[in-house]
């Protein structure tokens, strides 16, 4: 399976590579902010929009979800959230005359990054079946012809309901309660190939599938390990976080194959020192680790922690923490002694001095935060090295105190939230229990279909209806081939969008496209001005307002959406669900909210506090973990090291900085030096020679399964400063090298961390 570069793609003649930055942030980043805001949105638009950006009376940035603390400044977004913002709040508009212009076959040959500039779509359309163009389509047309299919249907569990992390808890909670009346438990999320690892390490170890620390906690830490994870371009706000922490006397640890320029230095753009002078050093230690090798450094650190408890006992380890509150602990502590240092070496590509120095600076800290993102979740070890982690953590009593814990860092703005609102497939029986005593109705029990296996359900024909709230589907998921053949093998598929992208485009043989409104868009409905709640990493919820005038007058809200939807599917007098007062007022949501998901209680009152609440988390807030035994648990974890055959690489996926997840906003990768292109693979420049490549050859990549070659064609080389044996390049391009197969143990999150490839030259 071949992917091929789409016709429209910046070609060699253009691309410039230039030495990579070693700090980020700085008057640059403000600059490539407003250049980007202003070319978007205007002047007046961009001053409008920006300073409402993450405000307690404004909206919640469209990007990720890093949490905003209580003293906020008039500026508090980052250079890529106010390109988000840009992105939907942009003058540019699709209407029917574009799409008369383009058959979908046309728009399947473009880029992302083409389809991504064409501006906000402003009404439904829709592609009949055997066309090759999409035509205006009226509300009720549309809500009659998905209502049809799914009526249709041989049983719920044909059809397939995705959502995206920038879906509102409002709009979550009624459609995960519509897809449940409906009959099935398919719903898949952006969380399945993302956190998904996070999530089932968590639960099993500490009893819940979150982060359990605040801002706070960062600020009070002794030692801050960041594993995995590129803040200055994914997370940008997490910088000012750990320069606070910095300044209050932590220590940060960098574990990334690659070193990234927001970990070297970061030159705060609200602070005189980071406009005129040289920034904060946040790195005190990068432990540059060969990819896949992080399990076996944690285990390395917690056998050096027993081996000093042994030197001086009582000194070390929290034995009283461990008696009162763990399980487990004597087996895995012997599991950790019998460990390889020679396979530690080799899984991690470090020296055995640079883990015990990094061991002394555990044993000189009293707090320890582990924060870590997809660098990490997307093995097929990952749910061992999360767990793996918590063992580290739990061994001098670092959960449920202040200044320590475990963080993983979110991605979506309310990726977690819309979880908390019950978007998951295998959905706990609590849960269900509460929905079906409030609305009167026993949901599905049966677990539903995840984002990998609804693929395999469409390409194999059992699901022949996928509907998607939010998210580029075809873009974020592995295997492209494969998914672009199931996608056009469903009956009908229906995208609830701000923006055209390829999902649009790879459609089933009759699709839809349901414009909605964004963030920072004015929701007014019958009961009039609507806001809506999100949850960020940290379990904070907070309102979120738009101010903007929609971009069309055709737009619905995902609410709307959603709740006209049901009342197509189950009439206008449903006995169970008052759609149309959901619809009209999302105070009767949160209302039903506050009585089913637990947290929630006196809901309305709460979302209107400036600055929101905080959900209540037992492993933080109590030191209690609802795990099976009752206690946090320690887990033995094997060590297998991940080899690699001769003249292959592991190859991770990475984001440029000009993007966020498969929304790409120019061609640029700054702190990397890239310009005017994304087919790039980095490569150290001893593993370039030691195949016979160069600086700046242009290959193929490829990735060699049971089923054959999957092939990404047209690859410049840069020769840059990654782990030996490892290389990068960026996604979706390189989604086709990761088969539907390729899955983490336990959470099924496609490895989009360790592909073995070759560099063939084209």
């Amino acid at each position: 399976m071949t992917r091929k570069a789409p016709r429209d793609d910046v070609g060699d003649e253009r691309l410039e590579i230039h030495p990579p930055k070693d700090w980020a942030g700085g008057v640059p980043a403000v600059g490539h902010a407003l250049g980007t805001a202003y070319r978007q949105m205007g002047a007046g638009r961009t001053a409008l929009t920006l300073l409402r950006v993450n405000q307690k009376h404004g909206f919640d940035c469209p990007g990720c979800a890093w949490p905003e603390g209580d003293h906020r400044s008039p500026a508090e977004f980052c250079e890529n959230g106010a390109k988000a913002v840009a992105e939907e709040a942009t003058v540019r508009r699709i209407t029917p005359e574009f799409f008369a212009a383009h058959p979908v076959s046309e728009l399947a040959g473009r880029s992302d990054y083409w389809l991504g500039q064409q501006g906000r779509l402003t009404e439904p359309m829709h592609k009949p079946a055997g066309a090759d163009h999409y035509e205006p389509v009226s509300w009720e047309r549309a809500f009659t012809i998905i209502a049809r299919e799914l009526k249709a249907l041989a049983g719920a569990d044909e059809a397939v309901f995705y959502t995206s992390g920038r879906t509102s808890n409002e709009a979550a909670f009624a459609y995960q309660l519509l897809v449940r009346r409906f009959g099935t438990n398919n719903l898949p999320d952006c969380s399945n190939m993302c956190h998904e690892s996070s999530g089932s390490a968590l639960t099993e170890t500490l009893g819940i599938g979150k982060g359990t620390v605040l801002l706070d906690d960062l600020y009070r830490a002794d030692l801050i390990f960041v594993v995995g994870q590129n803040p200055g371009t994914n997370h940008p706000r997490m910088l000012t976080a750990l320069e606070k922490a910095k300044r209050n006397g932590a220590r940060i640890v960098a574990v990334n194959p690659l070193p990234e320029a927001g970990l070297l230095r970061f030159k705060n753009p609200q602070r005189a020192s980071g406009v005129a002078g040289g920034g904060t050093t946040l790195s005190d230690r990068f432990l540059q680790i060969r990819l896949g090798g992080d399990c076996a450094l944690f285990q390395a650190l917690s056998l050096l922690l027993l081996e000093a408890e042994d030197a001086a006992p009582g000194t070390v380890i929290d034995r009283g923490f461990i008696e009162e509150h763990t399980h487990g602990f004597d087996e895995w502590a012997a599991h950790v002694r019998a460990l390889d240092w020679a396979e530690v070496l080799e899984a991690t590509g470090l020296t055995r001095a640079e883990i015990e120095e990094t061991a002394r600076d555990v044993l000189a800290a009293r707090s320890v935060v582990v924060c870590w993102a997809m660098g990490l979740t997307q093995h097929k070890k990952s749910v061992p090295t999360i767990r793996e982690i918590v063992d580290f953590l739990l061994l001098r009593g670092n959960v449920g105190r202040p200044g320590a814990g475990v963080c993983p860092v979110r991605g979506h703005s309310n990726v977690q939230g819309d979880r908390t609102m019950g978007i998951y497939e295998k959905p706990p029986a609590a849960f269900l229990d509460a929905l079906r005593d409030e609305f009167g109705f026993d949901p599905p029990r049966r677990h539903g279909l995840d984002t990998v296996d609804a693929i395999r359900a469409m390409r194999d024909g059992a699901a022949k209806v996928f509907f998607a709230m939010g998210g580029n589907f075809v873009a974020a998921t592995p295997d492209t081939a494969a998914t672009e053949a199931a996608m056009r093998r469903c009956r009908l598929t229906v995208q609830v969008s701000t923006k055209l992208n390829r999902s649009h485009a790879v459609c089933g043989e009759e699709a839809l496209i349901l414009p909605t409104l964004g963030r920072t868009e004015r929701d007014v409905q019958r009961g009039g001005d609507q806001f809506v709640t999100v949850e960020d990493s940290m379990g904070m919820v907070h309102a979120s307002r738009g101010r903007l005038r929609p971009a069309s007058d055709a737009l619905l809200s995902e609410v709307a959406i959603v709740s006209r939807l049901a009342r197509e599917v189950f009439g206008d007098d449903d006995p169970h669900v008052p759609w149309a007062d959901f619809e009209a007022d999302y105070d009767t949501i949160r209302e039903r909210i506050a009585r089913v998901v637990p947290g929630f209680a006196d809901y309305n009152e709460k979302a209107r506090r400036p600055g929101g609440f905080t959900l209540p988390n037992a492993p933080r807030d109590e030191r209690r973990f609802p795990t099976a035994t009752g206690r946090a648990n320690f887990t033995v974890n094997p060590l297998e090291v991940l080899r690699v055959p001769p003249g292959r690489l592991l190859l991770q996926t990475i984001r440029s900085h000009d993007q966020y997840n498969t929304t790409i906003y120019g061609l640029d990768d700054r702190y990397r030096g890239v310009r005017n292109g994304r087919r790039v693979v980095f490569v150290h420049a001893d593993d370039l020679a030691e195949r016979g490549l160069a600086d700046g050859d242009l290959v193929d990549l490829v990735s060699e399964w049971p089923d054959g070659e999957r092939v990404a064609e047209g690859f410049r080389t840069v020769a840059y400063p990654t782990a030996r044996g490892c290389c990068a390049a960026y996604f979706p391009e390189t989604n086709v090298l990761v088969p539907l197969d390729s899955v983490a143990e336990t959470s099924n999150t496609p490895t989009s961390k360790s592909v073995i490839v070759s560099l063939r030259p084209a």
